[in-house]
């Protein structure tokens, strides 16, 4: 059983390991670089220092530059005030029912059906929203993916995720910068194929550390949105939507992939799954699965399918919807238990 203080340790623990693991590949490579300039004394405690120093500088550094980065990849335009009555009145509803501040609004000429959450703080926070998923969802489906987007600032998702990516991305140019060095001798090249191994090692490990919390508060943004609407329903019908919309995308995904809603790599590999069982799925033999259909064939896949997420940013569609049922049963059985996150 989870609970919200389960995502803040969670994320603690996640930020302690990844940067001890940092910290670790930094004195290994000073070490192993003092060891190789034989004669050379550096004292420990300014290896410590400047350790610290470069990594601070790389966290301020993604931290400063992520949102402009995605701001410009995503080519978002803000809305004005009173621009879009509809979304401005929802965003401002659910973030004064849950006491988060209202972000900035802005709209993504994407086609596909997605939104997402970015910024430095909650204060700072923008939330936007592709033209592909007005267009392709309902209003309560809208709202549904509205209020995920919020539970995202709530729990102060963007920033951690902001943060923590920027150490596989140190740890993986490290790597490399050791690994194409040239040294001399035995001495030296034993040393650079050490501090290499532990980059990578320190590359993946970390990585995969990240997408596992990037996955979990997909599911607690999920449980968050459940409760904000008293509509667990809409966000199923949405994710289903969003997921067989991203499926048909040619494009491929930008910076803002991880703090999607849906992740269009992981929409193609469950839609191909489910297009292999069509006919099982098609009942009304058309050869199309309409809006039912696919809510019935996400429905089993989750009951069914077992994929492997390790890689992925997000969980499966099918798991998510699977929870949602299950707190929709809740809601019909007597309300959501105080627990808003038990089913996670």
């Amino acid at each position: 059983m989870a609970s919200l203080g389960a995502l803040k340790r969670s994320m603690a623990l996640t930020l302690i390991l990844i940067f001890g693991m940092l910290f670790f590949l930094l004195v290994v490579i000073s070490t192993l670089l003092q060891w190789y300039m034989a004669g050379t004394f550096i004292p420990f405690w300014f290896q410590i220092i400047v350790i610290i120093f470069i990594t601070i500088l790389f966290v301020l550094l993604q931290w400063a530059i992520s949102p402009s980065v995605i701001r410009w990849s995503s080519k978002l335009r803000y809305l004005r005030a009173g621009e879009n009555p509809f979304l401005e009145n929802t965003v401002r509803e659910l973030c004064q029912k849950s006491g988060v501040p209202m972000p900035k609004l802005a709209i993504s000429p994407d086609r596909t059906p997605n939104a997402f959450v970015f910024g430095r703080s909650k204060s700072s926070a923008t939330l936007a929203v592709h033209v592909g998923l007005l267009e392709q969802l309902d209003k309560d489906e809208i709202r549904g993916v509205l209020a995920h987007e919020v539970g995202h600032i709530k729990h102060n998702d963007m920033t951690i995720m902001t943060v923590v990516s920027v150490v596989p991305l140190l740890a993986y140019m490290m790597a490399r910068s050791v690994f194409y060095a040239r040294g001399g001798g035995k001495k030296g090249g034993a040393a650079i194929i050490v501090a290499a191994v532990i980059g990578f090692v320190v590359y993946v490990v970390s990585q995969l550390m990240i997408l596992r919390l990037s996955r979990q508060r997909e599911y607690f943004a999920d449980a968050f949105s459940a409760v904000a609407t008293n509509d667990p329903h809409s966000l199923s019908s949405a994710l289903a939507k969003i997921t067989y919309g991203l499926s048909l995308s040619k494009e491929n995904p930008g910076p803002a992939r991880s703090f999607y809603i849906g992740d269009p790599l992981t929409a193609k590999r469950e839609i191909g799954a489910i297009m292999q069982n069509r006919h099982k799925y098609d009942l009304d033999g058309d050869g199309v699965l309409d809006e039912k259909e696919l809510m019935l064939a996400m429905e089993e896949e989750a009951k069914r399918r077992r994929h492997s997420e390790i890689r992925s940013t997000h969980p499966s569609t099918f798991k998510r919807i699977q929870n949602l049922k299950e707190m929709e049963k809740d809601l019909k059985h007597g309300g959501m238990s105080a627990d808003i996150y038990k089913r996670i």
